[in-house]
């Protein structure tokens, strides 16, 4: 619903603060035991003492009925409260006033922690946000008082107890009901290094969501964003389906395969790198509105916006057309922007830039895009030998004509669109475009289009070829100094061909990259920030951004 989001979120990479209490316990921040092994060795020490002197068992148990802290602070009653603290107030000393306030039981992980004699404080951190519990030592057993007392940063606890506030008015539960469930054996990295080093963040993200609410906050809303597409699609009438991730042929997109091989079948295999001739074959089979989210696998270089492994939502709808999944991408971008913004607009900040994502958005051709860049026209075989030579390009020679348009397109072209303004590049160059049908008015082009955004490609969307000639021909031609990235789209399916002679109807098409769509949707500019466990290279080696 709109105004449920909250997306202004802080830059991400090397900027995070340091969430734990300034207040320490005396074992971890004695000048003499800051070094980590220490504090590893201290917190062994007090794991086995625990267990031995007062039968702990750390590592806990079932606990039913938790309630999260957000709603635990949600339920405080002011009014309770003032009521409560009349009564005691009232009370004589050896009385107990009836108790008025709300009670919870509430589980999470000790962020900051206070010992003053006979009462402790800590807060408490789970996946909705911080809550204050009190722990008095008249109002718990004497092993969880000492419990309590000397916790360290990073265990978690449950406490159950009245909701009411501190002298300070801070909300907070006055536990008569405290357990340790899980001992951390290991201090919190920052207390000695920091969770500024992005490559950290990255190899310990366990630890990064616990100490960094806004990480977890990310993650939460990379959910409500594919929940938000999964509704879209089903209320346009689409079926979800899965298609195989192991494919006996690698084809579909222009990428470089990961290889596996299947012992019980002696073949090998490769990780899809787009299911797109499966998802066709559906519309075949008389599907008419398919799409998938799942994971693609692209052996390719890796930086802020490209992970070897992504997440993509590709799609294909009978009797559509370029045209259709174009108006498609404009109503599902606005539907997620409405989503994010608390008064329902479709303006979202990403970095610098406030992109509307209100309809229509821009469209400009690729022939257009690539003369305003380099002063050409793309049929210019000599100008644009003669611009890939100036740009340093390798072996201009023995590279086809479109191959050298393309890669100026890349150079000149794509840094011509404005990235605030979502825009649809169109006509493609047919050579580069071997799954698209061309135009009718110019079958040198190709009836494709691909979205920009904030100077990234966040989508290919095509009126699909489903003339079983044209389409064999596409496969079996080779573009002259084509790499095995660009003829990996050219691979031969017969299978496919063969459904294509059966019958596959007139059809628009469309990929799009889910992590990109979430970056912009929660102010992310490294794909890394949107994915839980990107692919990181052995611990000292190059920064994977850098290669």
């Amino acid at each position: 619903m709109p105004g449920s989001w909250s997306f202004h979120l802080p830059t991400l990479a090397g900027g995070y603060r340091t969430r734990m209490a300034e207040s320490k316990t005396k074992t971890e921040t004695t000048p003499e035991t800051t070094d980590p092994s220490v504090l590893v060795k201290a917190r062994r020490e007090k794991l086995r003492r625990w267990r031995e002197e007062y039968a702990l068992e750390p590592f806990g148990h079932r606990v039913d009925e938790v309630d999260s802290l957000a709603t635990a602070r949600e339920r405080f009653d002011e009014a309770a409260d003032d009521l409560w603290q009349t009564r005691s107030e009232a009370a004589e000393d050896d009385q107990s006033p009836e108790d008025p306030r709300p009670r919870a039981r509430v589980a999470g992980r000790c962020v900051q922690h206070r010992a003053m004699g006979k009462l402790v404080f800590a807060v408490l951190r789970d996946d909705s946000g911080d809550l204050q519990i009190s722990v008095s030592k008249k109002a718990v057993d004497a092993t969880a008082f000492k419990v309590a007392s000397k916790l360290d940063y990073g265990d978690i606890v449950v406490a159950e107890g009245p909701i009411g506030r501190t002298k300070r008015g801070e909300i907070c539960i006055w536990a008569d009901r405290f357990e340790l469930h899980c001992k951390s054996l290991v201090p919190p990295p920052e207390k000695y290094h920091g969770l500024t080093d992005v490559e950290t963040r990255y190899r310990q993200r366990y630890v990064d969501m616990y100490m960094n609410p806004e990480v977890m906050d990310i993650f939460r809303k990379r959910s409500q964003v594919l929940s938000v597409i999964r509704r879209f699609m089903e209320g346009r009438g689409f079926i979800e389906v899965e298609t195989p991730m192991m494919q006996p042929l690698a084809g579909g997109a222009a990428a470089r395969p990961f290889m596996t091989h299947h012992n019980a079948l002696d073949i090998d295999l490769f990780m899809r790198i787009a299911p797109e001739l499966y998802l066709k074959r559906l519309l075949v089979g008389g599907m008419r509105r398919v799409y998938e989210i799942n994971r693609n696998f692209r052996n390719e270089g890796i930086d802020r916006q490209h992970n070897p492994e992504f997440t993509m939502m590709e799609l294909y709808e009978a009797f559509s057309d370029l045209d259709g999944v174009m108006e498609l991408q404009e109503d599902l971008f606005a539907t997620l922007a409405r989503e994010v913004n608390s008064d329902g607009g479709t303006t979202v900040q990403w970095g610098d830039l406030e992109i509307d994502y209100g309809r229509p958005f821009e469209r400009v051709r690729y022939g257009d895009l690539f003369r305003q860049g380099t002063g050409l026209e793309m049929s210019d075989r000599e100008g644009v030998r003669s611009a890939a030579e100036a740009a340093g390009m390798p072996d201009v020679d023995k590279q086809d004509h479109w191959l050298l348009v393309d890669a100026l397109f890349e150079l000149h072209g794509e840094p011509a669109i404005d990235p605030s303004r979502p825009t649809f590049v169109t006509h493609f160059p047919a050579e580069l475009s071997p799954l698209t049908r061309p135009d009718p008015e110019d079958p040198e082009l190709a009836l494709r289009g691909e979205l920009f955004i904030g100077g990234m490609e966040l989508s290919n969307g095509y009126t699909e070829l489903n003339d079983p000639d044209i389409q064999l021909a596409r496969f079996t031609e080779q573009l002259s100094g084509a790499d095995d990235e660009a003829s990996t789209f050219r691979s031969l399916d017969e299978d496919f061909i063969n459904a294509l002679r059966v019958g596959m109807p007139p059809a628009g098409g469309l990929g799009v990259g889910i992590d990109r769509v979430v970056m912009l949707m929660t102010g992310c500019t490294s794909i890394r920030d949107v994915i839980l466990f990107p692919l990181l290279k052995p611990e000292g080696g190059e920064s994977d951004e850098a290669s």
